[in-house]
C-alpha cells in the first residue's frame, strides 16, 4: 500500500491545456505596461496616455465631433467625454459650433494644446522607439504589420 502512494507522488502533472503565460492578451497586457512605465518617465508633460491619444489625433486630423475623436482613438463615448472634460479644464481643447450641422459641436486643440503637441511629439516618438528597442528593424516592422492586421 505504502508503495502505490509514493509511486503516485512521483507521477509529473499533466500540462494544463491554458498557460496564462503562452496567452496573446496576456502578454499584451504586459507589454503595455512596459510601455506605460516608458511613456510615463518620459512624455515630459503631464498627461495621460489617452489624453495624449486624443491631444495627438486633434493635431493630425484637426477639429472633429467628440464622438468621432472616441472612434479614432479606439474610446468609448465615456471615456472620450472624461478625457475631453480633463484636457478643456485645463485650456487645452475647446468646443464650437459644427459649421455644417448646428447640434453638434466640434472639439479642437487650442493654442496651448497645439503647442503642447508639438512640444511632446519627439518624446512621444522617443517612448514608441524604445517599447520596440528589443526588435531590429525588419521586426518591428513585422511586429506592426501583424499588430495591424489583429485589430
Amino acid at each position: 500500500m505504502a508503495g502505490r502512494v509514493l509511486a503516485k507522488r512521483n507521477v509529473k502533472p499533466l500540462r494544463p491545456s491554458y498557460i496564462l503565460d503562452e496567452q496573446i492578451g496576456f502578454i499584451l497586457r504586459q507589454v503595455w505596461q512596459r510601455h506605460t512605465t516608458i511613456f510615463a518617465r518620459d512624455i515630459g508633460i503631464n498627461l495621460t496616455p489617452t489624453q495624449w491619444a486624443a491631444v495627438a489625433k486633434l493635431a493630425e486630423a484637426g477639429p472633429c465631433s467628440q464622438n468621432q475623436l472616441g472612434r479614432l482613438t479606439a474610446m468609448d463615448v465615456a471615456t472620450i467625454k472624461g478625457v475631453i472634460d480633463r484636457l478643456t479644464a485645463r485650456g487645452l481643447t475647446e468646443t464650437s459650433p459644427d459649421p455644417e450641422d448646428g447640434r453638434r459641436l466640434l472639439v479642437s486643440l487650442t493654442r496651448a494644446g497645439q503647442q503642447l503637441a508639438e512640444k511632446a511629439a519627439p518624446n512621444a516618438l522617443a517612448i514608441s522607439k524604445e517599447t520596440l528597442a528589443p526588435l531590429d528593424t525588419k521586426e518591428r516592422e513585422m511586429l506592426l504589420a501583424l499588430l495591424h492586421r489583429l485589430r
